[in-house]
């Protein structure tokens, strides 16, 4: 497999050339030498960011494998290369790796200089999504004045061709700013653009070139700061991934990623608890969010899928020691570095999550598997490795795939590797059939298999052109089994295609893709006959058909991950830390642990068991530091703390609930409140709200006081919140994770806010901003942490 890599750097390195020599592979610093290609890693671990070491920031990241065999990122424009002098930022720019961990830099997708004629003056492209339809790389981008654009290119690298848009800065039947678009195409073949963002995601099927909105336009989820949607399909569900809360604000950015899935790609979607993303509240389907580590604001995902078959997600995160730019030249001022991260991502129980829970990483992971154990990718001109192939097969050389294996023969044919795998493995390969049949290329098959000639024992998955359907067979001991799924009408089947077998135990599993982004255009799975233990070769097969294959090869199969990281968990009650609300009239007088700042909310008095506390026209936000605060003392070590609030706010930014309080302008909140759906008139969202406030270090000028809000499931009249609270000694710092319930029972677990140290936490609660709803708290406990 070296000298195969080899093989494709050289060829890589031929086609670097000729970019630079086309103007196209903009240095970091002018007149700086372009980098050579990357070689795949050596080591078997990576570690976050990988962009670090070749760019500053690379926020809104979108990937996509090349017909090439390089991986290719996409970024949002932002100042990459601040830190080496560079002046204003990279429109768009392209990165490329050959083990999705080590990366280079190798162009944008646009310059100032050659940037289309339409676009605004001074606007900024945003987000991209990239992928492989119809034999060219679709490339579309969000405007910031709004709206999104399209490119088109053979190669992952350009040149581009400008396409104008494809969704209108207005008027485009969604009530939402038009910008954080993704591409998926259904298993029919429908191609369909989701787009939204603050505060709704909406879809809308596309034409057949995908290069327009066709039909209905349909709203599928709606919340506070909703945006960054992305859809795949899989197991017989279609899964909307979105990110919501602050992308952008340095140490206060509440970015996190969340998902809902339904049975088709316009919803409904629901989340984890059931609730529906169209619900006027916030959501729960936490896949990944901050976890009190160096990383805030991880978010703005796509998917990639290694060659193993583990998916990762790929985002973007912030470094909390160093999350600011500053001024850069001809840019908004305080940008947030947003390097470009991957992790690994779970399914479990039917549900994705990121490290089975764990949230982003910040050490030595296990780094995706990019090289095949058998396999060529038929870069260096040869077929060696495989067993006596015959005249009718050849390696060719083409623009957009550098070497492929191809079969010019309409009779059946295989060839097979000459060395075998044992056990649960996956095939891949890019498989396109190149016509040369007797009815003028409208039949033959051609696809990969798994052989083992000692135990007469072959699985084949081939692309059938005459059936239009993706075809699964398994022969051998126990008879022949076939099954089948039919491909869409539009299925061009002389492009490139990938196809992915997979061989679990007594299942095997064949999806056939445009490019492995999660939208397959055929699934078919089959029981197999108790499997023969015998080593199998890969193959490449076809019949009534010339074929040819790019990038054929088997790894072992990657060993999923089935259970989630635990919960916290309450320990013994704390009793003197925790009221049960028992007594009469006012609580300091009940229990004179608590106390009150700014001499106490007349209003707030006990009775029948509970604390009823009428919200308050007064806040505790920034400079306006009016709002009363009941505290009391908080124990030492790690604690949960926890409330239950019956609140029904009429109106928008009342809100009441739990605090962790330094001082005014140090707090952590934990709050269901009341908040306005941008860009539609009188609605509201009860959202479970988990606030932070403090200064904001690195902005230019300094902020004194900055907040930043992160969002938890939909709370309910009755809502249980909990705070789980531990101290980080080594750097100073309160770090506190949020969860809230509606029945007591079943927690929601969210993401952690990191709160720098200036002073001893407090509890407390809170009944304030706006006046009009009651506040009644059934009790405060606190509890250790187990």
């Amino acid at each position: 497999m070296n000298g195969q890599r080899k093989a494709a750097g050289l060829a890589a390195a031929a086609l670097s050339t000729a970019l630079v020599a086309g103007g196209l592979w903009m240095s970091p610093v002018a007149g700086a030498p372009a980098k050579e290609p990357l070689a795949p890693a050596s080591a078997s671990t990576y570690t976050n960011p990988v962009t670090e070491g070749t760019v500053d920031t690379f926020p809104d990241p979108a990937m996509i494998r090349g017909k090439d065999g390089y991986w290719y990122a996409y970024g949002t424009t932002n100042p990459i290369f601040n830190s080496q002098g560079a002046p204003g930022e990279n429109v768009l720019p392209i990165l490329r790796s050959a083990d999705m961990t080590q990366w280079e830099y190798v162009g944008d997708v646009y310059t100032r200089e050659n940037q289309p004629d339409w676009w605004p003056r001074n606007v900024r492209p945003w987000a991209p999504d990239v992928r492989y339809l119809d034999g060219q790389y679709y490339f579309t981008y969000s405007l910031s004045s709004g709206g999104v654009g399209l490119a088109t290119s053979d190669t992952p690298v350009g040149p581009w061709t400008d396409r104008n848009f494809i969704v209108p800065p207005n008027n485009n039947g969604c009530q939402s700013f038009a910008i954080d678009q993704a591409v998926f195409t259904d298993s029919d073949g429908t191609h369909y653009m989701v787009w939204g963002s603050y505060d709704r995601i909406c879809i809308s099927a596309m034409n057949d070139d995908a290069s327009e909105l066709v039909g209905e336009v349909t709203t599928i989820g709606q919340g506070r700061r909703m945006e960054g949607g992305f859809m795949v399909q899989r197991d017989g569900y279609y899964y909307l991934f979105y990110s919501d809360a602050g992308c952008c604000d340095g140490a206060f950015s509440g970015y996190t990623v969340k998902v809902g899935r339904s049975e088709s790609p316009t919803g409904p979607f629901v989340d984890d608890r059931g609730v529906d993303l169209m619900e006027l509240g916030s959501k729960a389907g936490f896949v990944l969010g901050a976890n009190g580590n160096r990383w805030v604001g991880p978010g703005h995902n796509a998917i990639q899928t290694d060659v193993s078959g583990q998916d990762w997600m790929v985002y973007h995160g912030i470094p909390t020691e160093d999350p600011e730019f500053g001024v850069v030249q001809n840019a908004p001022t305080n940008l947030s570095k947003r390097p470009m991260m991957i992790d690994r991502l779970d399914w479990i129980d039917g549900w994705p999550v990121v490290r089975a829970g764990a949230g982003p990483s910040e050490g030595p992971e296990t780094a995706p598997v990019t090289e095949w154990q058998v396999g060529s990718d038929f870069n260096d001109g040869s077929l060696a490795g495989w067993k006596k192939p015959g005249s009718n097969w050849s390696v060719e050389q083409v623009p957009d795939a550098l070497g492929v294996l191809t079969n010019g023969s309409t009779a059946p044919s295989v060839l097979e590797s000459s060395e075998r795998l044992r056990g649960d493995l996956r095939v891949e390969a890019d498989v396109r059939l190149t016509g040369g049949d007797d009815d003028g290329g409208t039949s033959g098959s051609a696809g990969v298999a798994l052989r083992s000639p000692g135990a007469n024992t072959d699985i084949e998955a081939v692309i059938d052109r005459a059936a239009s359907e993706l075809v699964l067979t398994s022969s051998g001991h126990g008879g022949d089994r076939v099954a089948s799924a039919p491909l869409p009408e539009n299925f061009d089947y002389t492009q490139w295609h990938l196809l992915a077998l997979e061989v679990r135990g007594d299942q095997a599993t064949v999806e056939v893709s445009a490019d492995g982004l999660g939208d397959p255009l055929g699934v078919v799975e089959l029981d197999l006959p108790k499997r023969s233990q015998a080593p199998a070769s890969v193959a490449a097969i076809s019949s009534g058909t010339a074929a040819q294959w790019n990038h054929l090869g088997a790894a072992a199969l990657y060993e999923p991950v089935t259970e989630r990281v635990p919960d916290p968990e309450v320990g013994s009650l704390l009793s003197e830390f925790s009221d049960e609300f028992s007594g009469e009239g006012r609580p300091e007088a009940a229990d004179p642990a608590w106390s009150w700042v700014r001499g106490g909310a007349s209003q707030a008095t006990l009775a029948e068991g509970q604390l009823s506390w009428p919200s308050q026209n007064a806040d505790l936000f920034g400079g306006t530091n009016s709002a009363s605060v009941l505290l009391r003392d908080a124990p030492e070590g790690d604690f949960i703390v926890e409330t239950k609030v019956d609140f029904r706010p009429t109106t928008g930014n009342q809100q009441a609930g739990i605090v962790l309080y330094e001082n005014d302008n140090s707090y952590l909140k934990l709050m269901h409140t009341k908040l306005p759906l941008a860009r539609v008139p009188n609605t509201f969202l009860d959202v479970t709200e988990f606030g932070k406030e403090a200064a904001r270090p690195g902005t230019t000028p300094p902020t004194a006081v900055a907040n930043g809000p992160m969002f938890g499931a939909m709370p309910a009249d009755i809502t249980w919140l909990r705070l789980a609270y531990h101290f980080d000694e080594e750097n100073q710092e309160h770090d506190v994770r949020m969860a809230s319930s509606t029945d007591g029972e079943t927690w929601s677990w969210g993401s952690s806010w990191s709160l720098p140290a200036t002073g001893e936490i407090r509890i407390g609660l809170l009944s304030m901003n706006r006046s009009g709803a009651t506040a009644e708290f059934d009790y405060v406990r606190t509890y250790g942490a187990e």
